[in-house]
């Protein structure tokens, strides 16, 4: 190891000469773009195969749809009327046990009057212009 070195640099070998024949990478590179092409391909074609099948879920769904929301707002105008109907109704039998209204409530229903009171008839132009 410690021997001493040569000062001149050892023959070298000639290296053989490389053929000039195409490398093998080239194809292989070119086989991967292919693959890669078709496998590109097969996707693109998968996703427009689900977006068509979307697109016509959809188009089959929104006449559903529109017509669940008539629906609703037929509902909701029914609910909206039934509940004014409700708060008269429940004002008018809150009334109607009101003892304080009893006496205007027989009067209104009864057309009884107080002794006390006289009864005021309203005439029309046609009554007063015969007498």
């Amino acid at each position: 190891m410690n021997a001493i070195q040569p000062s001149r640099p050892p023959l070298q070998q000639p290296t053989p000469k490389k053929r000039a024949t195409p490398r093998p990478h080239r194809h292989l590179r070119q086989r991967s773009h292919r693959v890669m092409a078709m496998e590109t391909t097969v996707k693109i074609g998968v996703n427009i195969a689900i977006s068509t099948a979307a697109i016509s879920a959809l188009v089959q769904l929104l006449p559903y749809h529109w017509m669940q929301q008539e629906k609703l707002r037929a509902v909701r105008t029914e609910v909206n009327q039934m509940e004014l109907r409700v708060g008269n109704l429940q004002t008018e039998f809150s009334r109607n046990f009101d003892p304080r209204q009893t006496q205007s409530i027989m009067q209104q229903q009864g057309y009884r009057f107080d002794p006390n009171q006289r009864q005021v008839v309203i005439k029309g132009k046609e009554e007063t212009d015969s007498e």
